[in-house]
């Protein structure tokens, strides 16, 4: 007997690339699960299990869970990105590179169960299976734990197929269009910056004609163009993502994209320089207004790989920068932008 039925899994997940890329493996096989379950020490609930062979992980078209209370993503429900893979090889996968061993280990994630899905906090919210009232072998109720808020632990649902079942697309959330676009005008012209992007705008000042008008036309023009602030792959994402390598750049020298893109798990403040604090998030006790509020990782790496090829950014003394051409370019485009 199946647990879900097929309309109940009609448009869980969308077909985006970096969903099949980043979360998805090929349907788990017994030994799969038996290893998996092993690792973690915890018996999967068998609707996961159903779900995986139906699809193993992905990003999700239906990416809303309802709540009440609940204040992680917004005050009427949580926001999920993706759900993991049964497997290792998937970086969003259960024993991933950044699966539940990872975020327990290296995020301080509490050790009462599995991490099964992320939201778009970018590391500062998960969604787990918790296991506290059942026993390894039980039936575990879903939770989201909130790791800017001292790993507050808020229920969800009493079993996974549940929680899949309540899931809504985010449109049942949306606000009146008008009010939604004024609001994103109202982000990128007057949101705060983050910490960490004023003091690369001070060390920049020399050869910034004025860098904060300049960022926040870069976001007016993504606003017009989408009706929100969201970084993608479009060209005025990319002129964002270059214009926080820069400001990033005048802070430190970044040994890989990851050390440019992530918070180092032993220092999370605004004191070491990442791409993560820059834009896509803040910390709960320090927020700030100019942010895009979540990110895909893909689209910043399919940028920083394109500039490696092209040049853009090349290896040199501790690590990799903006080749000089290309530095005095974008300095260039951003003076233009601050006179517009």
């Amino acid at each position: 007997m199946t647990i879900f039925s097929a309309g109940e899994l009609a448009d869980l997940f969308d077909d985006s690339a970096y969903g099949r890329e980043k979360y998805t493996e090929p349907a788990p096989s017994d030994e799969l699960v038996a290893e998996v379950e092993a690792e973690l020490g915890y018996r999967l609930p068998a609707a996961y299990v159903e779900l995986c062979r139906t699809r193993n992980g992905g990003t999700l078209r239906r990416n809303c869970f309802p709540t009440e209370g609940v204040h992680v993503w917004a005050e009427d429900h949580v926001a999920v990105t993706g759900l993991y893979a049964i497997g290792r090889t998937a970086t969003w996968s259960l024993l991933g590179d950044l699966g539940s061993p990872f975020m327990q280990s290296e995020w301080g994630y509490p050790e009462i169960g599995v991490c099964f899905a992320d939201t778009p906090t970018a590391g500062h919210s998960e969604f787990m299976l918790d296991y506290r009232e059942c026993g390894p072998q039980g039936e575990p109720a879903v939770v989201i734990v909130d790791q800017e808020d001292d790993y507050r632990v808020s229920f969800l649902a009493p079993d996974f197929a549940t929680f899949i079942r309540g899931l809504v697309p985010e449109e049942v959330f949306a606000e009146d269009p008008e009010e939604a676009l004024a609001e994103e005008f109202e982000t990128v012209e007057e949101g705060s910056f983050s910490p960490i992007v004023l003091r690369g705008l001070a060390a920049l000042d020399p050869v910034l004609d004025d860098g904060e008008a300049s960022i926040r036309a870069i976001g007016r023009r993504i606003v017009r163009e989408k009706d929100f602030f969201a970084l993608h792959a479009d060209a005025d994402s990319h002129l964002m993502y270059a214009t926080m390598f820069l400001l990033y750049s005048a802070l430190t020298t970044a040994r890989s994209r990851e050390d440019f893109l992530y918070e180092d798990p032993a220092n999370r403040s605004y004191e070491h320089p990442c791409y993560a604090m820059m834009i896509p998030s803040s910390y709960t006790g320090q927020p700030y207004g100019f942010t895009t509020g979540g990110w895909a990782p893909g689209f910043v790496e399919d940028w920083w790989d394109a500039q490696i090829a092209a040049g853009g950014i090349v290896a040199s003394e501790g690590g990799f920068r903006f080749a000089p051409q290309t530095e005095v370019g974008l300095v260039r485009v951003l003076n233009v932008l601050a006179r517009a």
